[in-house]
């Protein structure tokens, strides 16, 4: 998109405290290493709120106790970046193009998966794996039957709607545990015991982070040039029709003749398919908003972002759980959502402001409510933080977790 303004920035390794521990795996000794090999098979190579949710896992578990063994498509990609502190290995059966997130997985695109079927299933029973915690629609689809044949456990984190394929047909035939990050997500009906016990863990969040947004919104202002009086709307994720970024631009548009300061919609993140983005330039143009919406690319750390705006939009309709709502309530930013998916589960009576799905003039309302401020804001913003600190901790994410492992370990 040459015409807007467009800045990616990628996310440099993520070593933590545990070193660049990516080495060339070779499988594995039981004799000479007792722990718990779980495998976390990642696919494509484009970072998502799930990616985020699972480092900060994986950050926490304890590798004395258990082997962390990453699996990504792409060596040396974004992924394999993002995880450098944990050992990797390659997909034995890469495909050659991977899946497109947020694609419905139909039955020509599954039966693909099975060509390395054996393959993934030779792997996981020369390392020794003893849980698969498949992440996403696509992990699942090319890992769950390979799972299964090697009779190692399967955890199915669910992080979509509840009318996944996958979910439907054929987690209640191979999961030996299901989670979902959200009540919206939790698998509907009685088919199968793993479908009985599916259960809801929150995704982990750093609800200790603090941000001087005064000093955030200052650096982006000054990277764009913008007037002190803007009203910054932020808009952040993939660039998919599940997130609604043309509706984002279509809100902004009606906002601009709601409030007197300058509007500018800056859209935080990545487009799988470059015609999503040709989209939002066309119904750029076609508005007039050339100057107002920005295209700023997949930024890192997000939260440092998000607290730069004045609010965020989130007019994602069916998203389990978006990560961005709850790290704007642990930064200060004011949340204006929509009433749909998991949205509601997060930004609980009080703690933002939400309106109806596919409606951007209800959106661009909400924003300029914000903008125009109104008793109570403040304390909103407070509610917001003390909520997302007791609800959203990474301890708590961790011990949830740990529970299913022990449990499905313990099978």
């Amino acid at each position: 998109m040459s015409s807007l303004h467009h800045d990616l920035d990628v996310p440099a390794c993520q070593s933590g405290e545990l070193g660049d521990a990516t080495i060339m795996c070779q499988g594995r000794s039981a004799q000479s290493d007792r722990r718990p090999t779980l495998c976390f098979p990642l696919a494509g190579d484009s970072l998502g709120g799930s990616h985020h949710s699972l480092l900060g896992l994986l950050q926490q578990l304890d590798q004395r106790k258990y082997r962390i063994l990453v699996v990504v498509e792409v060596p040396g990609g974004k992924l394999s970046k993002f995880f450098n502190a944990f050992e990797q290995c390659g997909d034995p059966a890469a495909p050659r193009k991977s899946f497109t997130a947020d694609k419905r997985m139909g039955l020509l695109k599954f039966a693909s998966t099975l060509t390395g079927l054996m393959a993934r299933r030779r792997f996981l029973r020369k390392h020794g794996v003893r849980i698969v915690h498949t992440n996403d629609g696509r992990s699942h689809a090319t890992w769950a039957l390979a799972a299964k044949l090697a009779g190692t456990r399967l955890l199915w984190h669910h992080r979509a709607d509840p009318n996944a394929r996958g979910l439907r047909f054929l987690a209640p035939l191979v999961a030996d545990q299901i989670v979902t990050v959200s009540r919206f997500s939790l698998p509907q009906g009685k088919s199968s015991r793993a479908v009985r016990e599916a259960e809801v863990i929150f995704s982990p969040f750093d609800t200790d982070i603090v941000v001087d947004r005064d000093a955030q919104r200052a650096r982006l202002c000054h990277e764009l040039m913008l007037p002190d009086d803007a009203f910054i709307v932020g808009f952040f994720g993939n660039l998919i029709d599940r997130k609604r970024p043309i509706m984002f631009v279509e809100a902004i548009a009606k906002l601009q003749t709601l409030i007197e300061n300058p509007v500018y919609g800056l859209i935080f993140g990545e487009a799988e398919d470059k015609a999503m983005e040709d989209q939002i330039e066309r119904r750029t143009l076609e508005l007039g908003l050339r100057r107002q919406i920005r295209l700023m690319g997949y930024r890192s750390p997000g939260c440092d972002w998000i607290a730069a705006c004045d609010v965020l939009s989130v007019p994602a309709v069916g998203e389990p759980l978006g990560r961005t709502l709850i790290e704007a309530m642990v930064v200060g930013t004011p949340v204006v959502a929509t009433r749909s998916g998991g949205n509601p589960e997060a930004i609980l009576d009080g703690l933002g402001i939400l309106v109806e799905p596919d409606d951007p003039a209800g959106m661009a309302q909400g924003c300029a409510q914000i903008a125009r401020g109104f008793e109570g804001k403040a304390a909103m913003i407070a509610d917001a933080k003390i909520s997302a600190a007791s609800r959203f901790t990474r301890t708590r994410h961790l011990r949830s977790v740990e529970k299913v492992y022990d449990r499905l370990l313990a099978l």
